[in-house]
């Protein structure tokens, strides 16, 4: 077991306890089984938000015997994140320029004591996961959702206003600094020089484009926007995690889950690619494109970061998650998808490589 292993098994133990404890009073069990906390979950940090250590758990409301999801936090950012999260939730709600509704879980109940902040929200039950779904009902779902975050964007000094202290706002500059700090830690955790030059390559194609990015940009975008995030029940799409919201590139959401597709489902990928190419303007199409190497280029910095806390099998494992996402990378660079044998080739070597509580993690969540 690592050391950020060993740590996150202390604090598990030290937490759950505790945590157990507040809810009952609250006539809340937790349930046996909490995949959420098991496997790679304490080698999850993000980049590019402030983002603290929690507890995703599952349980049962005594009072109703409904299932509930709870999210539970003791650390200072943590608790922010949190808080921030049902910030986000309460202003997508109510803001004046949203012109579509977003469906969120009922929140049961939220309690910020002097130790922890709680978060308990209804869970919503579906009869299959997104990706048991027929392509088409993928399909469909998943532009209904990305068309309804365009359909929300801040216009005038106003709406700026009112988003800014909660979301926050990205434009070119912000990718563009994002993109030096992606180049400086791969060069710091040790990435190879072909990566680097990957990212640099990537750095100054955005430079190149400032203006494309700009062009799209004050858009409502989820930078999460994947389907462990999303939960679908009675022909309705519920968003899970409101604390990935921003305002920025449209397409940086489109990007997202067309990146976590190429591993998942290359049909529904070429599918949104087609879509649009022949519906969106060449201009669109060119912005997306950018955006997805600004996401691929995250998921390297992300996985690299993570080589000094992880050791054996799981640092095998992130080294082949960089070779992969590189190849990815490098594919688009030149606007061409990544070879299907590349892909199951890699798969084959992370299902060979994964533990058996991260592949219980795995279980349900897309």
């Amino acid at each position: 077991m690592s050391t950020e292993q060993q740590r996150w098994a202390e604090y598990l133990e030290n937490e759950l306890p505790k945590v157990t404890a507040l809810l009952t009073e609250h006539n809340i069990a937790i349930d046996d089984h909490q995949p959420h906390i098991k496997g790679e979950r304490f080698l999850i940090q993000s980049l590019t938000t402030i983002g603290g250590r929690k507890m995703i758990l599952i349980g049962t409301d005594g009072t109703t015997g409904k299932k509930v999801v709870i999210k539970a936090a003791s650390d200072y950012d943590g608790k922010q994140e949190l808080s921030h999260e049902r910030m986000c939730r309460t202003l997508l709600h109510d803001m004046s320029f949203s012109y579509e509704s977003f469906h969120s879980p009922k929140e049961l109940l939220f309690t910020e004591t002097k130790q922890y902040t709680l978060y308990v929200g209804e869970f919503i039950e579906q009869a299959s996961s997104f990706l048991e779904r027929p392509l088409e009902e993928q399909f469909d779902f998943a532009l209904r959702a990305l068309k309804a975050q365009e359909q929300t964007r801040a216009t005038t000094a106003t709406h700026l206003n009112e988003i800014q202290r909660v979301f926050g706002t990205r434009n070119s500059q912000d990718y563009l600094l994002m993109m030096q700090g992606f180049i400086h830690t791969t060069k710091e955790k040790g990435g190879s020089a072909g990566i680097t030059s990957l990212l640099e390559k990537t750095a100054k194609t955005l430079e190149t484009n400032k203006d494309r990015i700009d062009q799209y940009s004050n858009f409502l975008t989820h930078i999460d926007f994947v389907p462990h995030n999303f939960r679908i029940r009675d022909n309705t799409l519920y968003l899970l995690d409101f604390s990935s919201l921003r305002f920025g590139n449209k397409h940086e959401s489109w990007a997202r889950f067309l990146n976590f597709m190429t591993l998942y489902n290359r049909e529904l990928e070429q599918l949104l690619i087609t879509y649009v190419e022949q519906n969106r303007s060449f201009e669109e199409r060119e912005s997306l494109q950018l955006l997805r190497t600004f996401r691929l280029s995250e998921l390297i910095t992300y996985y690299t970061n993570t080589l000094s806390r992880s050791e054996g099998n799981l640092r095998e494992l992130n080294e082949a998650r960089i070779t992969f996402w590189s190849d990815v990378l490098a594919a688009e660079q030149n606007n061409e998808r990544v070879a299907t044998s590349i892909v199951e080739a890699y798969k084959a070597k992370r299902d060979s490589l994964r533990s058996s509580d991260e592949k219980m993690r795995q279980e349900g969540l897309h």
